[in-house]
């Protein structure tokens, strides 16, 4: 099969397009047999101790084969997913995916648009009820709202019944940022967020550094600060209650996001789509500024 790979620790200019061998799936299992497989900013950083290694973790596909004690999914069956960052990601015309991470994908989206959700719809789920137990009617501030992670932080919240207020970098995306849902748009580059609104019940931050240090000011008693950017700093520690993590696979969760996608509620956004055998081109587009959207590379038919 054809694949990309990651044969040295130098970045983009470390990646290969290779034939190697479809691989073998074990128990709990499915070969997928990849669509399109969407890439992240810096994650060819991330197998650096183990290459050589196939990057993109997530994924849409269908199902090509099934491993022993797999019972409640079949072949021909069309499912996306997060897959584990500690073994070969996606980028590859078949990949080997536990079945407790495979969900079926949504019906009212092709696999290119599948493709551009997992990662950053896991994220902005996590962060927003697991972590942050945003509720209805709260306030909550996502920094970065314009973001891969924080377009659907600002939907989900939206969809949860919470006041939202969205915080970008650019005139130009904040537009973008009130057609998401928001009901609040605050520039960042212009004015002091934390001058420029009452207090909220969670921030959700997605961009660290001095706006996630500055964060803890906006927050009200027992609020909640969530962060996918940096550990929040000592002294943000002790006077909020604070949460920095890594996203993790959920397939019930991805069902939910699947469900929320069909009734019209979330929508993801793509900036661009490469073939995989120009996955080097792909990721010189995430590296750019003024990306608008996911970048995604299109393996099978869509």
């Amino acid at each position: 099969m054809s694949v990309v790979r990651l044969v040295s620790p130098q970045g983009i200019d470390g990646l290969n397009f290779e034939q190697v061998q479809i691989p073998a799936v074990g128990s709990g299992e499915a070969l997928v047999r990849v669509h399109a497989a969407a890439i992240t900013r810096d994650e060819l950083e991330w197998p650096v101790d183990r290459l050589p290694a196939i990057p993109s973790y997530e994924l849409s596909g269908v199902i090509a084969a099934l491993g022993r004690n797999v019972s409640d999914l079949s072949a021909g069956d069309a499912v996306w997913a997060l897959t584990s960052f500690d073994r070969d990601g996606a980028a590859a015309e078949y990949a080997a995916v536990p079945t407790s991470f495979l969900a079926p994908k949504p019906r009212s989206l092709g696999h290119v648009e599948s493709a551009a959700i997992p990662l950053a719809g896991l994220t902005a789920w996590q962060g927003l009820f697991e972590h942050g137990r945003l509720r209805e009617g709260e306030r909550v501030l996502i920094h970065g709202a314009a973001g891969g992670v924080g377009q659907f932080a600002t939907q989900l919240s939206r969809w949860r019944g919470a006041y939202v207020i969205g915080t970008a970098s650019s005139q130009v995306v904040l537009e973008d940022v009130r057609t998401l849902g928001a009901d609040e748009v605050i520039d960042r580059s212009a004015v002091r967020f934390e001058e420029a609104l009452d207090p909220v019940d969670l921030v959700f931050d997605t961009v660290g550094g001095e706006v996630l240090t500055r964060s803890g000011a906006v927050l009200r008693k027992g609020g909640r600060l969530v962060s996918v950017a940096d550990e929040p700093p000592v002294a943000v520690r002790e006077k909020v209650q604070t949460m920095y993590f890594v996203v993790e696979p959920n397939r019930e969760q991805l069902v939910e996001l699947a469900r929320l996608v069909d009734e019209g509620i979330v929508r993801p956004a793509i900036d661009s789509v490469f073939p995989l055998a120009e996955a080097r081109s792909a990721f010189e587009r995430v590296m750019m500024p003024g990306k608008r959207g996911k970048v995604v590379l299109k393996v099978g038919d869509d």
